[in-house]
């Protein structure tokens, strides 16, 4: 879909633009707010188990992130879509990317060089900071409850 046509969509459908004006205020606040927990998670868990540290927070640390920017992508991209598929859509990505984060550390599991306690805290960290960060920047958003219909 081209630029011109998702500006379409969007000035055709108010919801649209609700949406996306939240998953913007949402990706931004995510993307202040989790680097540098993971930064500091980095840092603490190199310092207290060297290498496997850093390989097991890093990992943790890039999985939560693109983890968190899966979910505001979905959002963007089911934004002008009729809301059972947007359950559709939100409910399936939750189950795929559930399914990807536990396969990629069922990989990572007989992995020797990683700290697997940094990267779950890593994680943990990270996922629970964006979704604060995400909740917090949708409560500032000013966006209408009830959106009336354009006639």
């Amino acid at each position: 879909m081209s630029e011109t046509e998702k500006t379409v969509e969007v000035e055709e459908n108010p919801h649209a633009k609700v949406v996306l004006q939240a998953a913007n205020a949402m990706t931004k606040a995510s993307l202040i707010a989790t680097p540098p927990v993971v930064l500091a998670c980095i840092v603490l868990f190199t310092i207290l188990n060297g290498l496997p540290g850093l390989y097991g927070s890093v990992i943790g640390g890039v999985l939560a992130i693109l983890s968190s920017l899966a979910t505001l992508g979905m959002m963007r991209f089911s934004a002008g879509m009729d809301p059972m598929f947007v359950m559709v859509i939100a409910l399936g990505g939750y189950v795929l990317k559930i399914l990807v984060l536990f396969g990629a550390l069922t990989l990572l599991r007989g992995w020797s060089d990683l700290h697997p306690m940094s990267l779950g805290i890593t994680m943990i960290a990270a996922i629970l900071v964006s979704a604060a960060a995400e909740f917090a920047a949708f409560r500032k958003t000013k966006i209408p409850t009830i959106i009336p219909a354009s006639r």
